[in-house]
């Protein structure tokens, strides 16, 4: 099966992240001293298209290492973060993930994100439930009273940061505590698999929750912008994910 084949990919790719000598990464910033970008993250990415592109020819390519992004409008297409937490990859930190999607006519139907460091493969296949290796995931059952809240600081967007902190003080409130992983695609997996019950960045690109948002909803979980609306998997914007009884309004 196709998302088995893409399993075996990512897998080979995390192993290229585990053996990673970081005194040799060349690490370069993309405008933003915070913004990391390393060789690694760029050997990934070559790899994956690769290899994704030989299982199916005609699909369209989206990685988060290029200059030009093609349309995801018609027909298929991969949208690929080869390492989502570039920074953590960088400090040895041990919280970043490859994710993939794969999309037809816009719309996600498979979404596989790997945390190499704890083994973990997430999957989805739309319509057909969320998995970690191989086992059914599901989204917390409990309100956000008896509930962690995960958050992004949107940190390369100093113009975000302050009201980031101040829904973070208000999901603070309303929450058991409070947790900070530097991967978007973990903390959507990480609500996927119940272990939180509210995420919220307000500003991600596509391709740091294109897959991630497949797994949240095939989990029984909720997705969308934090001021409400559908995400949109053409350009950045903000995005809030929630177990099953948890009511994000107060975000709003």
């Amino acid at each position: 099966m196709l998302i088995e084949q893409i399993q075996q990919v990512m897998r080979d790719c995390g192993q290229l992240m585990l053996q990673a000598d970081r005194s040799r990464a060349d690490v370069e910033t993309k405008g933003r001293s915070n913004n990391l970008v390393t060789k690694y993250d760029k050997a990934v990415q070559d790899i994956l298209r690769e290899k994704l592109l030989e299982l199916v020819p005609d699909a369209h390519f989206v990685g988060e290492e290029e200059d030009v992004h093609e349309s995801i409008a018609s027909g298929k297409a991969f949208i690929v973060d080869p390492i989502d937490g570039t920074t953590n990859f960088v400090k040895d930190y041990k919280a970043s993930a490859i994710s993939v999607a794969m999309t037809q006519d816009g719309e996600v139907e498979l979404g596989l994100v790997y945390n190499p460091y704890l083994d973990e493969m997430f999957t989805a296949q739309r319509g057909k439930g969320a998995y970690c290796n191989g086992k059914p995931i599901h989204v917390s059952d409990q309100p956000l009273e008896a509930g962690l809240t995960l958050y992004g600081s949107a940190s390369y967007y100093p113009e975000l940061i302050d009201d980031s902190f101040r829904l973070l003080r208000k999901a603070f409130d309303r929450s058991m505590d409070i947790r900070r992983s530097g991967s978007a695609a973990l903390d959507l997996c990480t609500i996927a698999a119940g272990r939180a019950e509210l995420y919220f960045e307000l500003r991600l690109q596509p391709w740091d929750y294109a897959a991630g948002s497949l797994i949240v909803r095939e989990a029984g979980g909720k997705v969308s912008r934090v001021e409400g609306g559908d995400i949109d998997l053409t350009k950045a914007c903000s995005v809030l994910a929630t177990g099953s009884k948890v009511d994000a309004s107060f975000l709003h």
